[in-house]
C-alpha cells in the first residue's frame, strides 16, 4: 500500500511517504492510550476548547486545507472551500453541545424499590477510524470531534492517496492543545489494521469506505470481540413524483449527481421518474448536465472535476462495459471533457430491467441510471429494488405525500425536494449493505461510549 500525493488534474505524483513501521504503531498506541487515561478525566470545556480553536484554525487558514483537498483528490476549489467549512462546523457543533449530549440520564422505574437509577456515558479508549479519500477532512471530522469530545482518543488511517491531508489533520490537532497521543495520523501497511484492533487498548472501529473493505474489518473486529461503525456504499435513489416541480428538480438532480466529480456515497445515483413526466424530465436533466464544465478544479469556472485518480476513472470505464453486457444501454450526455487529467465523461444508463443485475450495482462517478416508474408504489418498489440504504431523495410539490413515500423506502436518510446532504447537525448513516451505526450528532458521539447502569438502592428492599 502506497501512500502518495498525485494530482488527479495533471497526473504527476507530487510526494510519497512511507508505511509506519510495526514499532511506530506500538509506539502510536502506546501515546493514544496515555493520552486517554488523562483525557477521559479532561472537564468539557477545556476539550470543547480545543474543538473550537480546531475550527479557527481550519477558518483562518482555508485557502492552506482546501488547496490540499484539490491537490490530492482533485475536488474543485469551490466544494474544498466547503467541505473546510463544513469541518470546522463539525468541531463547533460538539464544542457547543457535547457536555449536553452526554449528560447523565436519569431512568424511570416501575417501584421506588428499585432505586435511583441514572445511565452515565463514559469514554472506553482508543477508536481507530479508517476512512476514504472522497472527503478526506469531514470524513476525519465527523469522527474525531465527537469521539474527541467524548473522552476517547484516535488513530486515524487514511485513504492511501490523501497522505498530506492526513498529515494537515494532526498538525491541525496539535495546534490547537490537544495533548500528545490524543490524536494520531499514521500511514498503516495492511497487516497493522489486524495489530490495532487486537490491541486491548482499542475500544473499537469506525470506517468509512467500500463495502469490500467493511466485510474485511469489520470480520477483524468481530474476532477480537471489539465494537465497529460501517459506513458503506451507497446508490441513492432520487424520485420524481408526477407533481415535482421539473425544472428545479432537474437541476437538483443534476447537482447531486455530479458534485464532487459523482464520488459521494449518497450521491443521486439513480433517477426514477414518473412516467407522466419521463420525457420532460430527461429533457431538462440532459440540458443541466451540458451546463457543467470539466476543467481544472482550481478554475472558478469548473463545475465538474476528474476523478480521483487515473485507476479510478479506468475501473469506472470498466464497469460500464460490463453493465453493457448485461444489458444496459449507455447514452453519453453533456459536453466532452478534457482528454488530460482523470476526467469520466457524464454517462445516462437505461435499461436497467430486473434481469439485469448492473441495476444493484454502485458506479462511483458520473454514470446516471435512470427509470421510468408508473406511478408512486413503482417508484417505491424500485428505490428499495437495491442492495443498498443509504440515503434518497423525494420531489414533489405535496410534501404529506412526500413524508409518506419516504416512510416507505429501506434507508437511514430520506430528504424531500433536496438532494441527500451533509450537515454538521444531522445524523448520517445507512442500512443493509451500506452499513450500520450513525455519525454525527448525539448518535456519533455515544457509539463508542459505556453506557452504564449506576443504581442507588436501599439496603432493605427485596430482590
Amino acid at each position: 500500500m502506497a501512500y502518495a500525493t498525485i494530482n488527479p488534474y495533471t497526473g504527476e505524483t507530487l510526494k510519497t511517504f512511507p508505511e509506519a513501521t510495526d514499532q511506530e504503531v506500538q509506539t502510536a498506541l502506546t501515546e493514544a492510550y496515555d493520552a486517554f487515561k488523562s483525557w477521559r478525566h479532561t472537564p468539557f470545556a477545556e476539550r470543547a476548547k480545543i474543538m473550537t480553536a480546531a475550527a479557527n484554525i481550519l477558518r483562518r487558514d482555508i485557502d492552506k486545507y482546501s488547496k490540499l483537498l484539490t491537490l490530492e483528490m482533485g475536488k474543485i476549489y469551490a466544494e474544498a472551500k466547503a467541505e473546510t467549512i463544513l469541518s470546522a462546523e463539525i468541531f463547533e457543533y460538539y464544542a457547543k453541545h457535547a457536555e449536553e449530549l452526554l449528560k447523565a440520564e436519569k431512568l424511570p422505574v416501575a417501584d421506588p424499590k428499585e432505586g435511583e437509577a441514572v445511565l452515565i456515558h463514559q469514554p472506553q479508549g482508543i477508536v481507530f477510524a479508517i476512512e476514504p479519500w472522497n472527503f478526506p477532512f469531514y470524513q476525519i471530522a465527523r469522527i474525531i470531534a465527537p469521539q474527541l469530545s467524548a473522552g476517547n482518543t484516535v488513530i486515524l488511517k487514511h485513504a492511501s492517496n490523501v497522505p498530506q491531508c492526513a498529515a494537515a489533520f494532526d498538525d491541525l490537532m496539535k495546534e490547537a492543545g490537544l495533548p500528545k497521543g490524543g490524536f494520531r495520523n499514521l500511514y498503516t501497511a495492511r497487516h497493522h489494521t489486524e495489530t490495532i484492533l487486537k490491541d486491548p487498548r482499542v475500544c473499537g472501529v469506525a470506517l468509512t469506505g467500500s463495502e469490500g473493505a467493511g466485510v474485511i474489518v469489520a470480520g477483524i473486529a468481530a474476532q477480537a470481540l471489539k465494537k465497529s461503525t460501517m459506513e458503506l456504499g451507497g446508490s441513492d435513489a432520487f424520485l420524481v413524483l408526477d407533481d415535482a416541480d421539473l425544472e428545479k428538480t432537474a437541476k437538483w438532480a443534476a447537482f447531486g449527481r455530479h458534485w464532487n466529480a459523482g464520488q459521494v456515497c449518497v450521491s443521486a445515483k439513480r433517477l426514477i421518474v414518473a412516467d407522466a413526466v419521463y420525457d420532460r424530465f430527461v429533457e431538462l436533466y440532459k440540458a443541466e448536465v451540458a451546463k457543467l464544465k470539466a476543467g481544472d478544479p482550481m478554475d472558478p469556472s469548473t463545475t465538474l472535476a476528474p476523478l480521483s485518480s487515473q485507476k479510478a476513472a479506468d475501473d469506472l470505464k470498466a464497469q460500464v462495459e460490463e453493465a453493457k453486457k448485461h444489458g444496459a444501454v449507455v447514452e453519453t450526455i453533456g459536453n466532452p471533457v478534457p482528454e488530460k487529467g482523470a476526467f469520466f465523461q457524464p454517462l445516462l444508463m437505461t435499461n436497467l430491467h430486473e434481469n439485469n443485475e448492473a441495476r444493484l450495482w454502485e458506479f462511483f462517478g458520473p454514470v446516471t441510471q435512470l427509470y421510468r416508474a408508473k406511478d408512486d408504489a413503482d417508484a417505491i418498489r424500485i428505490a428499495n429494488d437495491s442492495p443498498f440504504g443509504l440515503g434518497g431523495s423525494v420531489f414533489t410539490k405535496d410534501t404529506k405525500r412526500g413524508v409518506k413515500v419516504a416512510e416507505q423506502i429501506y434507508t437511514g436518510m430520506v430528504y424531500i425536494n433536496h438532494p441527500t446532504m451533509v450537515k454538521a447537525d444531522l445524523p448520517f448513516g445507512g442500512v443493509a449493505r451500506s452499513g450500520y451505526g450513525r455519525e454525527l450528532i448525539g448518535l456519533g458521539i455515544k457509539e463508542f461510549v459505556n453506557h452504564k447502569l449506576i443504581d442507588v438502592v436501599d439496603i432493605d428492599a427485596p430482590f
